[in-house]
């Protein structure tokens, strides 16, 4: 670990304040991804539209809600 500490030494101030910044959003990353957890809240979302669509019509829909 010192060569870290070695290496941000020798940096000037203002790539130092960088360094730190990628450093903390990279632990906030970490810490996000341990505490998610798998959610299935959307399942049945579209019961409403079974009687409206079928299958390869919604796969359309997705498509093009997706790039809107």
């Amino acid at each position: 670990m010192s060569d870290i500490e070695d290496i941000a030494k020798n940096l000037p101030p203002d790539l130092q304040i960088q360094v730190r910044n990628f450093m903390v959003r990279l632990l906030g990353k970490r810490d996000r991804k341990r505490r998610s957890t798998l959610r299935q809240d959307w399942a049945g979302a579209l019961m409403s539209a079974r009687t409206t669509y079928m299958s390869h019509e919604l796969q359309k829909k997705a498509l093009e809600w997706r790039n809107t």
